[in-house]
């Protein structure tokens, strides 16, 4: 968990200060460009993997035909869909009315074959446990490509510096794990292997891919029905509004999900984990994502600069939607872990199902809707993957509440106070500190008025070392 730690918040925070600086040079139309290809990019990414790295951490006597199997499946694919992407590249430009898209796309479109390089030796570290050696690959990947985006912005290349960036940066990437993984294929592809991985893979994959098309639907529409600034300043928006859920997921489930089906068996050991993650998702990143929304205008101002003032009020409405993504992960988990991807396949067909028809009816009444509407989706789809979650765990809509309801209500008040003590604050250095620390104040010391036990289960773990599941709802 800590290497874990380490690894998301140094080469996360590497890359947040780098996207900072290569930001506050490139126009939103820049970014508006690159964004329209990431639908593409994400179903490629998808289409690669196809279930089969989770596959992999699930099965429980995995063989290294099964690792040398998955890598060169990986491999062939990526190659024919970078082919398919080559092709389509002119129509791709075609359908946003962006010329420029052709040459972006078949180059940008090498990370597909590049990613898949590395997939497996990822793979394999996260199975052991082996976070430190991620840590550092991921170090080696933000640094390289940062500072070539970087230069290459400097020098007026535009869109090209962020192709730059994400090319030599998968490329670093790659290097570091095969040569930290210290794991080479054998010339081994086993049908017997390839089906048994795919069995459990493909729903995942399926998943996978309506997961993909939501999340990058928004990239395809906005681009299409308004302008590519509109695209830039909604995809800086959801980036950010992004950026802390999606990496205290991350941290927390790539270390908790091998350790589920390890004990995907023991159903009350199981259940205690899964009550664990819960309650740290909802303490910690409530709080978080709320002052992150009281304190959007003076965030973006320091950050970006005034041209990107534009998106504070999208930004603030997107942190409230990305503030359940970890509690929707940590039920999707559940199902994944106890080997049902049949449950996450139905879960995902119905939440799509209902994600198109949001936002077709928020679309019509603006950006700003748009963004309110996936708030609408993110409760929608918590409400239904706990419909599936409970089939496998003690923990229904109920104990769910029980869990959810007392870290937001904590940090809806200190939202309001955060909100109340900066009011008068025009200077956005000061409104940011003043901010921060109230809002910082009020919630560690009510949560410990109130006797929290996540806070007892946080200070045990780096006190002590303990395994912080033994808390009941």
């Amino acid at each position: 968990m800590m290497w874990n730690f380490i690894e998301r918040f140094s080469t996360q925070g590497i890359q947040f200060v780098l996207t900072i600086v290569i930001a506050r040079i490139l126009s939103p139309d820049d970014y508006g460009l690159v964004a329209m290809l990431s639908i593409f990019m994400a179903i490629a990414q998808t289409l690669v993997d196809s279930g089969f790295g989770n596959a992999l951490i699930q099965k429980k006597n995995r063989t290294e035909v099964d690792y040398s199997t998955t890598f060169y499946f990986n491999i062939t694919v990526s190659i024919l869909i970078y082919l398919l992407l080559f092709i389509s590249a002119p129509w791709i430009a075609d359908f946003y009315n962006q010329p420029k898209l052709t040459m972006i796309a078949r180059v940008y479109g090498i990370l597909i074959v590049l990613n898949s390089l590395a997939s497996v030796q990822m793979t394999r570290l996260m199975i052991v446990l082996d976070f430190r050696k991620l840590a550092f690959a991921s170090l080696l990947s933000v640094s390289v490509g940062g500072s070539i985006g970087i230069f290459m912005a400097y020098q007026g290349y535009g869109v090209w510096a962020l192709v730059s960036q994400a090319l030599f940066g998968s490329l670093a990437w790659v290097g570091g794990l095969w040569f930290l993984a210290c794991w080479i294929p054998k010339w081994r592809f086993s049908i017997t292997s390839f089906r048994a991985l795919f069995s459990f893979g493909s729903k995942i994959l399926f998943s996978s891919l309506l997961h993909t098309l939501y999340t990058n639907m928004y990239s395809l529409v906005v681009g299409k029905f308004f302008n590519a600034s509109t695209l830039g300043y909604f995809n800086r928006a959801y980036t950010l509004g992004l950026f802390p859920a999606q990496n205290f997921s991350n941290i927390v489930q790539k270390v908790i999900y091998p350790i589920q089906c390890s004990y995907q068996d023991d159903n009350e050991k199981f259940d205690q984990i899964f009550i664990s993650y819960l309650r740290i998702s909802g303490f910690v990143l409530f709080p978080l994502m709320m002052g992150f929304a009281v304190l959007a205008n003076p965030v973006i101002t320091l950050l970006l600069t005034e041209k990107w003032l534009p998106i504070v009020p999208l930004l603030q409405i997107i942190c409230i939607s990305m503030m359940w993504l970890p509690m929707m992960q940590a039920n999707v988990s559940v199902l994944d872990a106890k080997g049902r991807s049949d449950y996450h396949l139905q879960a995902e067909f119905i939440k799509k199902i209902l994600a198109v028809f949001i936002l077709l009816s928020t679309l019509p009444f603006g950006i700003r809707s748009v963004c309110v509407g996936m708030i609408i989706y993110s409760i929608t789809d918590l409400l239904v993957v706990i419909a599936y979650s409970r089939r496998l765990t003690s923990v229904g809509y109920k104990a769910q509440l029980r869990i959810f309801s007392p870290s937001f209500f904590l940090a809806f008040c200190m939202g309001g106070i955060v909100w109340l003590v900066t009011y008068y604050i025009s200077s956005p250095v000061v409104k940011l500190i003043v901010g921060g620390i109230s809002g910082l104040t009020f919630y560690c010391i009510l949560a410990y008025l109130l006797k929290f036990q996540e806070l007892k289960m946080i200070f045990s773990f780096f006190r002590k070392g303990d395994k912080f599941y033994h808390i009941s709802v």
